[in-house]
């Protein structure tokens, strides 16, 4: 199975970069997993609600621009669906009995995601109804992901 995290800006701080480092190289062994970024947009302080859709609709472009229509997306979104670990594991297993080859994670920028992005998504995850840093939010969903695999081959992890 193919994963992609797609995601907007890059990550900046050494301390999460060290940490996508650690779980794409543990993940290397369950599944083909690729990092892609797109810019993301300046956002004036004072933005007006027009400035910031126009913002997320830029950005939102970039992402769609490399989702293909084959692709099974999963949007990280605060309205989106809380799962366990269990669940998440059981959700991405799921996936391959489907035939599911290609599975998409999209995170978005400091505003968020699109409509338009988030009408393509096949499935919208939330992992909290608070807002987190997107560079952070690689990691917790690299870790998720690395759980999920541990979960689905049986192999302990830690509760």
């Amino acid at each position: 199975m193919k994963l992609t995290i797609l995601a907007v800006g890059k990550v900046k701080e050494k301390f999460y970069q060290q940490g996508i480092a650690e779980f794409t190289k543990r993940l290397s062994r369950y599944c083909k997993l690729e990092i892609k970024e797109v810019p993301d947009e300046r956002t004036p302080d004072c933005a007006s609600e027009t400035e910031m859709l126009k913002i997320k609709e830029t950005e939102g472009n970039r992402l769609l621009a490399h989702i293909r229509d084959t692709d099974y997306v999963c949007a990280l979104a605060i309205e989106g669906k809380a799962l366990s670990s269990q669940e998440l594991a059981q959700h991405l297993n799921q996936l391959g009995i489907q035939g599911k080859s290609s599975i998409v994670f999209v995170i978005g920028g400091s505003l968020g995601l699109h409509p338009k992005v988030l009408a393509r998504a096949d499935f919208l995850l939330s992992f909290s109804r608070m807002t987190f840093p997107h560079q952070l939010m690689r990691v917790i969903l690299l870790e998720q992901i690395y759980r999920s695999y541990r979960i689905i081959h049986g192999e302990p992890y830690h509760k």
